[in-house]
Parts: structure tokens; C-alpha cells; sequence
């Protein structure tokens, strides 16, 4: 038998399975990163604590990843005795003992109520405490998010915008990456949306006129009267029947909330085919009975 082949042999008989199993218990195996566990805080140390979760050592968390807030007493956020949800952030070290997280556990709950307002398409109040070119940080919960200019209402003087609270919804959740993108446009779209229903007569004015359709700001929200929702006659041009500026009563036909898109009709507040172009201020005059008369039309 060469050396080589003795050594080993000397080596694997001078470790029994008894030095195998205290190894093993060295080693907590059930207790890894990522894992959400329970655990009584036992100790408390000016830089963190002690916790008992049922393993062969104890478990510590840094004062830092305590709690999502500024911790000036760490026995009001990890109160002793008290069982508490903690994250495995750190795998035992050479001692065994594993790092916690109640802050990460905090963030990850944010995370996914952020996600399922997304998914509810609901808004939330942010608190803005940054600006750059292109738009402004936001605090979301105690996450931080965006907002591009875009989607800003405010969008000449960000800076104005500083420290101020804005209602806002969620254009991109995504934990993996840290990604959160807000809209405060959407949210104020969803507010007039949720006034807004299909076979209503609203009052807006024209704020944009093109070959297809007139635009019409309805309170903030842009609504189209397309060209052939106007009148029941052809018109030739727009421009020659409307101006921007002019109040104009309409009925809702069409609403989809997600693309933000209002269409609305004139046509069918008319008595006969090109009323509108004929006598516009009549058929507005007496749009209120027209609408109504239009409504029982369409549920006869």
C-alpha cells in the first residue's frame, strides 16, 4: 500500500460517525437565508438582540435590521418574551448562530400590498423627497419609488413639489429588481373615472381639435367625440364647427379605465341627421331631455 493510499485510510478511520453527527450538530440545518421564522427575544444588547427560534444556538439581530423605522428603544420594537416573525438574512457562521431581520420581513410585506394594489389598480399616498430631471423620488410606504415627469400633473416646477404628499398609482411593482414606478396621472384619471359611467351625459370643453374627432377635457380627464359621432351627417371639416374653448354636452359610450380612454357622442342627442352642424345651441339647450330619451332607446 503506497503512503498516499495510508494516509487516507488513517484519516477516514480517525473521523468516526460520532465526530460526524457533532458535526452535524454544530450545524443547524433546518435554518436557512430567506426562510421566515418565529423566535422569543431573550437578550438585549445596545447593538441588537438575542433570539431563542428553537434551534441548537441562538440568533441575533443587528439593531439596524430591526425595524423599518428609526429605532431609538429597541425594547419597544423587540419586546422580551414576546414571540416575533423574524427573516433569515445571514447563514450561521462558524458558531452557528444565524442573522435576523424583522426590517426585511417589514419591506418584503410591503412589496407584495403594493403589488396587489397594482393588480386592485388602487392609489396611495407618497411623499416626495427628491427631485431630478426626470422626474421625482417618492417615499411609498417607507420604499422608495419614482415618479417621471410624465406622469407628474405639476410638471414645469418640481421643485415645488418637494415634501409635498401626492396621491399616486403603480405603473411597475417588481421586488426582484427594486422597482417602483408611480403615476400620479393615473390616479387622478381613476378619481374622475370613478364619476364617470357609460350612457352619461357630461359637460366638458373642447380642448383640441383634430381631422378624427374633437378632444374634450371633462374635468381633467380627456375625452374623445369622434368625427363620426358627431352628427348622423358627414362633416367635412371640424374646425369649421368647433373652437377650442367651447362648452360642449355629450353622451359617454365607451369607457375603458385601463388605457384612460372616454369616447363620447353627440349624434345620438340629435332629432335628425346634421342637427348639430344646423343648430348646435338648440340640440345643447335641450340635451338633458335628449339623453334621457337616448337612454330608453337603448334598454327598449
Amino acid at each position: 500500500m503506497d503512503s498516499e493510499a495510508q494516509f487516507s485510510q488513517k484519516a477516514n478511520s480517525s473521523f468516526t460517525m460520532d465526530d460526524f453527527a457533532k458535526a452535524l450538530e454544530k450545524h443547524d440545518y433546518q435554518f436557512q437565508k430567506g426562510q421566515v421564522v418565529n423566535g422569543r427575544v431573550f437578550q438585549l444588547d445596545p447593538d441588537g438582540a438575542y433570539v431563542d427560534i428553537g434551534g441548537k444556538s441562538s440568533a441575533f439581530v443587528p439593531r439596524d435590521e430591526a425595524s423599518l423605522r428609526t429605532v431609538t428603544d429597541l425594547s419597544e420594537i423587540l419586546p422580551l418574551n414576546e414571540n416575533l416573525e423574524f427573516l433569515i438574512i445571514r447563514d450561521q457562521d462558524a458558531e452557528g448562530q444565524v442573522t435576523l431581520s424583522r426590517k426585511q420581513l417589514e419591506i418584503q410585506h410591503i412589496w407584495d400590498r403594493l403589488a396587489q394594489m397594482q393588480e386592485n389598480s388602487q392609489t396611495t399616498q407618497v411623499r416626495v423627497i427628491n427631485v431630478n430631471k426626470g422626474g421625482v423620488t417618492v417615499n411609498v410606504q417607507g420604499l422608495r419609488g419614482f415618479i417621471p415627469r410624465s406622469h407628474l400633473v405639476e410638471r414645469d416646477n418640481l421643485e415645488a413639489l418637494k415634501g409635498q404628499s401626492l396621491n399616486a398609482g403603480f405603473l411597475e411593482v417588481n421586488k426582484s429588481n427594486n422597482k417602483l414606478i408611480l403615476s400620479q396621472r393615473i390616479a387622478t384619471r381613476s378619481a374622475s373615472f370613478s364619476t364617470l359611467e357609460v350612457n352619461q351625459l357630461v359637460l366638458g370643453k373642447i380642448s383640441g381639435i383634430k381631422p378624427f374627432g374633437v378632444f374634450v377635457d371633462l374635468d381633467g380627464t380627456s375625452a374623445l367625440l369622434h368625427i363620426k359621432q358627431i352628427s348622423q351627417k358627414f362633416i367635412e371639416n371640424l374646425e369649421k364647427v368647433f373652437q377650442v374653448g367651447q362648452p360642449i354636452k355629450a353622451i359617454i359610450i365607451d369607457l375603458d379605465e385601463g388605457k384612460g380612454r372616454v369616447a363620447l357622442s353627440t349624434r345620438v342627442l340629435e332629432n335628425f341627421p346634421g342637427e348639430m352642424l344646423e343648430n348646435m345651441d338648440e340640440v345643447m339647450a335641450s340635451a338633458e331631455a335628449r339623453a334621457e330619451r337616448a337612454k330608453n332607446k337603448v334598454s327598449e
